[in-house]
C-alpha cells in the first residue's frame, strides 16, 4: 500500500475542511484490512485442498505420506487461528512475527512438500502466493525478499535432487532460474499495481467526497432559495421540488413527501402545458400565469422552463422555475423608492422655510381673529402644518446618518416611569382611556435611551396599534418586564388586530413601505432606526393575551447594569402573553434570541 501522498487529492473548495492523511490513512487501512482477510481466506483454501490431496493419496494406496499429511494438518490449524485471532497490521507497523507466521510458514511448507513429496506433484506455483502476499500487503523489499527466498529453495531443492552427488541437473536449475525471474516479475509488478490502485482509490475517494459536500451545499443553496425550483419528468410527475416551490403551488400546509403531478389541479394546467410545449420545441419558455387557491388570495407567478441534456435512456428532464410577480414588483418598487429617498430628502429639506413661515403667519393670524369658525379654520391649519413638518423631519432623520449612542454618553432613564408619562399623555391626547391598558414591570429598571427619542418610538408603536386595534376595553396593552436574565427590558405593545398580510409583513420595517394611503411608510422604520441607535433590537409576532389572538411589536433595551428587576413573579393579577406554534417565517420578523422557549409574560 502506498504511503501519504498529498499530491494524490483533487484540489476542491473543500480542501481546508478536510484532513487528506487522516482520511488515506483510514482508507488505506480498511484497504489494507480486507486484502489481508482475502488473503487469509486463500491460504485456509490452499490449505485444505492440500489436507484434502494428502489423505486422497493415502486412502487410495498412492504415494502418500503420514507425515506430509500432519504437515498440512498443522498448516491448515495455522492458517485458521492466524485468520481468526491475529488482527492485521499494516506493513509499517507489523510486527516481524506476523510476517513469518504468514510467508514464513507458506514458504517452509510448501518448499518442504516440494521436496519431500513422493509424487509426480509439482508445488512449485503455490510460491506465488507469499510472494503476492508480501509484494501487494508489503513494501516493494519484502516481495523481493520473498521472491528471492523461494529462489534458492528451488535452487537448493535441484542441487539436493541431483540423482549423483556434485552432478548438477542442468535442466532442474533452469527450471528453477526460470520460475525464480518470474517470481521477481511477479512481484515487482504486483507491487506498482498496488500502488497505482491505491492512489487511483484515495483520488476517487477525495473526489467522491467533494462531489458529496458539493451536493450538500446545492441542496441547502436550492431549499433556502425564495425562487422555486421543481423538477419534472416528460409524464408530467415532479421528480423534486423545493420549499418555496410547494408552498406557491399547495400552501405552507403541504403533506410532506407528497408526489405532485402538474395535472392534478386545474389550476396547475398552465404550468403543465408550459413543460410539454417545452418538451415539445426542446427550448426553454417563459409566461406568467395565476395560481388559484381555496383557501387563500390567488398567486401570480413568473414561470420559466429549462431543460437539462439528455442523460442515458431516461432522457431530459425540464426545470421549472417559479418567481412571485408580487416580489417581483416589491424589488422594483423598493428601488423606485429609494430612488424617491433621496429626492424627498431633498425636497423635504425646500419645504420646511415655508412650512415655517406658514406656522408663523398662523400663529399671528390666530391672535388677531375671535370668531369660533376662524379660530377652527387656523386650529386645522395648525394641526396639518404639525403633521407636514412631523413627516418633514422623518424624512430628514432617515436620509441623514445617525451615529449610535450606546457608548454610555446617554444619561440612565427609569423605564417605567418614562412609560408612565409617555402612555399618559397619548392617552389624553387620543382620549383612548378605556382602549389602553399599562402594565409595567420594570420598576427598578433603567435604560440608556434619549427620552424624546423614546417618546416617539413608542408614540409611533401606540399610533401603529391604534390604526388596528378595535377599540374595545384593554384592546392595546403596554407591557414592561425584565428578559435575558435582567440583562435587557423588554417593552411590549400589543393589540388585537387582525394578522398582518403576508406581503405587508415581508417589508414591515422597510422605509417608505404602508398599507395606508395616507401613511408615509417611515413610522416602523424609524423605530428599528431609533433602537439600533441605542443597542435594541425590535420585532413583531403574532400572541395571545387574555385568551385573544393580537399583533405584537416588542422592543429589547440592554439594562444599565444592575439597575434590572428580577422577573414578576406575582400569583395574582396575570396575564400570560402565548404565541400560536406557526412556521416562524409567518409569525415573527425578528426572533427574541433573548427568549428561550417562549415564556409567559407577566402582564398584571
Amino acid at each position: 500500500m502506498p504511503t501519504d501522498d498529498s499530491s494524490t487529492f483533487a484540489t476542491s473548495w473543500y480542501s481546508a475542511f478536510e484532513s487528506p492523511a487522516n482520511h488515506t490513512r483510514e482508507q488505506r487501512h480498511r484497504a489494507f484490512v480486507r486484502l489481508w482477510r482475502a488473503f487469509m481466506r486463500a491460504r485456509l483454501v490452499v490449505a485444505m485442498v492440500l489436507l484434502a490431496l494428502q489423505v486422497f493419496l493415502l486412502v487410495s494406496g498412492g504415494n502418500g505420506s503420514v507425515w506430509i499429511t500432519g504437515l498440512t494438518s498443522v498448516y491448515l490449524l495455522t492458517c485458521a487461528l492466524l485468520a481468526l485471532y491475529w488482527p492485521p497490521a499494516e506493513h509499517g507497523r507489523a510486527p516481524a512475527v506476523q510476517w513469518l507466521l504468514t510467508i514464513g510458514v507458506d514458504i517452509a511448507v510448501f518448499a518442504l512438500m516440494q521436496h519431500f513429496d513422493a509424487s509426480s506433484i509439482n508445488f512449485t506455483p503455490l510460491f506465488a502466493l507469499p510472494v503476492l502476499l508480501g509484494s501487494i500487503l508489503g513494501p516493494l523489499v519484502l516481495g523481493l525478499g520473498t521472491a528471492a527466498a523461494v529462489t534458492l529453495l528451488m535452487l537448493a531443492d535441484a542441487w539436493f535432487g541431483a540423482p549423483v552427488a556434485g552432478q548438477l541437473d542442468a535442466a532442474r536449475f533452469l527450471q528453477a532460474g526460470l520460475a525464480g525471474t518470474g517470481f521477481f516479475i511477479v512481484a515487482v509488478l504486483a507491487n506498482q499495481l498496488a500502488i497505482r490502485l491505491a492512489r487511483e482509490e484515495a483520488v476517487s475517494a477525495s473526489n467522491q467526497a467533494a462531489a458529496r459536500a458539493q451536493a450538500a451545499v446545492n441542496e441547502v443553496i436550492i431549499e433556502s432559495l425564495g425562487l422555486g425550483v421543481l423538477v419534472i419528468d416528460p409524464h408530467g410527475v415532479v421528480r423534486n421540488a423545493n420549499p418555496a416551490a410547494r408552498a406557491m403551488l399547495m400552501g405552507e400546509g403541504f403533506p410532506a413527501g407528497a408526489k405532485l403531478l402538474l395535472s392534478a389541479r386545474p389550476s396547475w394546467s398552465h404550468l403543465a402545458s408550459l413543460v410539454q410545449e417545452s418538451f415539445a420545441v426542446d427550448a426553454a419558455l417563459e409566461t406568467e400565469t395565476t395560481i388559484e387557491h381555496p383557501d387563500r388570495p390567488s398567486q401570480r407567478l413568473h414561470a420559466r422552463t429549462k431543460l437539462t441534456p439528455v442523460m442515458g435512456e431516461r432522457g431530459s428532464l425540464c426545470v421549472l422555475f417559479l418567481e412571485d410577480l408580487r416580489e417581483v414588483e416589491a424589488r422594483v418598487r423598493t428601488e423606485k423608492l429609494a430612488s424617491m429617498g433621496r429626492m424627498s430628502a431633498a425636497v423635504a429639506h425646500e419645504i420646511r422655510n415655508p412650512l415655517s413661515a406658514i406656522t408663523q403667519a398662523n400663529a399671528l393670524l390666530d391672535e388677531e381673529v375671535r370668531e369660533p369658525g376662524q379660530k377652527r379654520l387656523t386650529h386645522m391649519i395648525e394641526q396639518n402644518a404639525q403633521r407636514l413638518s412631523r413627516i418633514v423631519d422623518d424624512i430628514l432623520n432617515v436620509a441623514r446618518p445617525q451615529p449610535s449612542r450606546a457608548d454610555g454618553q446617554v444619561p440612565a432613564l427609569p423605564l417605567d416611569t418614562a412609560l408612565r408619562r409617555i402612555t399618559g399623555e397619548w392617552m389624553r391626547q387620543n382620549q383612548v382611556a378605556q382602549a389602553l391598558g399599562v402594565h409595567l414591570h420594570s420598576s427598578n429598571g433603567q435604560v440608556a435611551f434619549d427620552p424624546e427619542h423614546l417618546r416617539r418610538l413608542l408614540v409611533n408603536l401606540l399610533d401603529n396599534a391604534l390604526r388596528h386595534a378595535s377599540g374595545k376595553p384593554a384592546s392595546i396593552r403596554v407591557i414592561t418586564q425584565p428578559s435575558g436574565g435582567g440583562s435587557h427590558l423588554r417593552i411590549s405593545v400589543w393589540s388585537d388586530g387582525g394578522p398582518l398580510e403576508a406581503s405587508v409583513h415581508k417589508h414591515l420595517f422597510e422605509p417608505f413601505f404602508s398599507s395606508e394611503s395616507r401613511s408615509s411608510g417611515l413610522g416602523l422604520y424609524i423605530c428599528r432606526e431609533l433602537c439600533e441607535r441605542y443597542g435594541a433590537q425590535i420585532g413583531y409576532q403574532r400572541s395571545r393575551l387574555d385568551q385573544r389572538e393580537g399583533n405584537e411589536f416588542y422592543v429589547l433595551i440592554p439594562a444599565v447594569r444592575g439597575t434590572a428587576a428580577p422577573p414578576a413573579r406575582e400569583a395574582g393579577h396575570q396575564h400570560s402573553l402565548s404565541y400560536p406554534s406557526q412556521p416562524p417565517g409567518e409569525e415573527r420578523t425578528i426572533v427574541d434570541p433573548l427568549r428561550s422557549g417562549r415564556p409567559p409574560l407577566a402582564a398584571g
